[in-house]
């Protein structure tokens, strides 16, 4: 499921901050879009669809039809009629012209629509970067679908319950993300660190045991960029990964098409448990409720998890401007800890390190109000897992301690290893004994 409405947002602990949105208007160019390349309706993982915007309104709609009738489907949504004013743009003029036509219809808050219209341009500028010879066409591709969603879901707000599964049907909102996201990432100046232990996790989730991965938090697309690196190598954790996320992501208007697509535990964060003290007392019980959902889930085994014990994402040390793992919060790790050792199936706890900040850089501190400013960038980014660490002896708070910082000391060595490959360019020489750097889609 940081700096722009995602999910992807995304995403943190049991003790996390989120998305939020800002909006400003300037001016820009337009273009013409005359394919989109997207795969979101369900098909073989081989095939790849190619339309036009207007051909994806038409297809939107004869599949919403088609489900009304029939009812929902576990991982669908019954979708109401609304307006195709993005799906049908054929230009970015015609993008930008349509903020003013749903303001004026009523179906669009003004700030709201400020806020797509930031996004949409940010977005544009990130992609350039790439130099890719297609990037108005991705831009007006993708974008036009990612604003038909925001726009769909202020006409009829989605719900999240405690734990949601990713939707799939009608509308595939996990391909969405990944399309959404995977313009953005320098594949050429990526990498994975420890591939054969991704490979390992997955063979404990085959036989039937649980695993936890204890990760630091860097953006709101945490999800995608995990999911995009591991795609070709392990689809199984891209799709099955479970987020424990943070109540922002689930509630902004420009991040929730993106949480829609990954599989979320939903929590309040305590960095923001009292910025409305009236409502702490129901934040900690929707907690509660939460944690007992991820219980239940946990009893069934071969279930994958992610977590930020940090309570929220990574921001660069004000003085020197350089980025680190926050430090965790080792009663968040341990309470993952308890859960997965009272399960009555097999647990894991892996260290995991991301980095990707330059992606969406989060504001450089935790604001209260939802309304955050987006920055967009195309990037490097990194992923890499370190070997499980188990927690042994009496569980003492200075065991406790121990036991976190033996994670958060796995990450931050991860981390520093992903940073001199991307930032320091040495690429895969950047690799040490304990982490081993490649780059699978190649």
């Amino acid at each position: 499921m940081s700096a722009l409405p995602l999910p992807f947002p995304l995403l943190s602990s049991i003790s996390i901050s989120s998305p939020q949105s800002h909006f400003s208007l300037k001016s820009s160019s337009s273009f013409l879009l005359p394919f989109q390349r997207v795969k979101l309706f369900r098909s073989t993982p081989e095939a790849t669809l190619f339309f036009t915007a207007k051909t994806m309104a038409e297809l939107v709609k004869d599949n919403e039809s088609g489900v009304a009738a029939a009812g929902t489907t576990e991982g669908g949504k019954v979708e109401v009629e609304h307006s195709s004013t993005f799906l049908d743009a054929r230009s970015e003029e015609e993008v930008l012209s349509g903020f003013k036509k749903e303001i004026e219809a009523g179906r669009l808050p003004p700030n709201v629509a400020a806020g797509m219209e930031e996004f949409f341009r940010n977005y544009k500028n990130a992609v350039f970067q790439s130099g890719d010879p297609a990037a108005a066409e991705i831009v007006l591709s993708n974008m036009a679908v990612a604003l038909d969603r925001v726009l769909l879901d202020v006409e009829d707000p989605f719900v999240f319950q405690p734990y949601h599964k990713a939707l799939r049907e009608p509308f595939d909102y996990y391909m969405f993300g990944q399309n959404y996201i995977r313009p953005l990432i320098d594949f050429r100046n990526s990498y994975v660190g420890n591939l054969s232990l991704f490979y390992e996790i997955e063979e404990k989730l085959k036989q039937g045991h649980n695993v936890v991965l204890i990760s630091n938090h860097q953006t709101e697309a945490d999800p995608a960029v995990i999911a995009l690196l591991l795609e070709k190598t392990n689809p199984h954790i891209s799709e099955n990964l479970i987020y424990v996320a943070g109540d922002r992501v689930i509630t902004d208007p420009l991040c929730k098409p993106f949480s829609m697509g990954r599989n979320l535990i939903c929590v309040y964060s305590k960095k923001h448990m009292y910025d409305v003290p009236e409502l702490a007392d129901m934040k900690r019980k929707a907690n509660i409720r939460s944690l007992k959902e991820m219980a239940m889930l946990l009893r069934t085994g071969s279930k994958l998890v992610w977590i930020a014990p940090s309570g929220g994402r990574d921001r660069p040390d004000p003085v020197t401007g350089e980025w680190y793992p926050a430090p965790f919060d080792s009663s968040s790790v341990d309470n993952m800890r308890r859960l997965i050792e009272s399960s009555g199936a097999p647990g894991h706890i892996y260290p995991l390190a991301l980095l990707c900040h330059n992606i969406m850089p989060p504001p450089s501190q935790v604001e209260k109000e939802i309304g955050e400013r987006r920055l967009i960038g195309f990037h490097g980014t990194g992923l890499s897992v370190g070997p499980e660490i188990a927690a042994a002896g009496e569980k003492s708070d200075e065991v406790k301690d121990v036991f976190t910082q033996s994670l958060y000391k796995s990450v931050t060595k991860q981390y520093t290893v992903l940073k001199s490959a991307i930032h320091g360019k040495q690429g895969l020489e950047a690799s040490t004994e304990g982490v081993a750097l490649s780059q699978p889609w190649n």
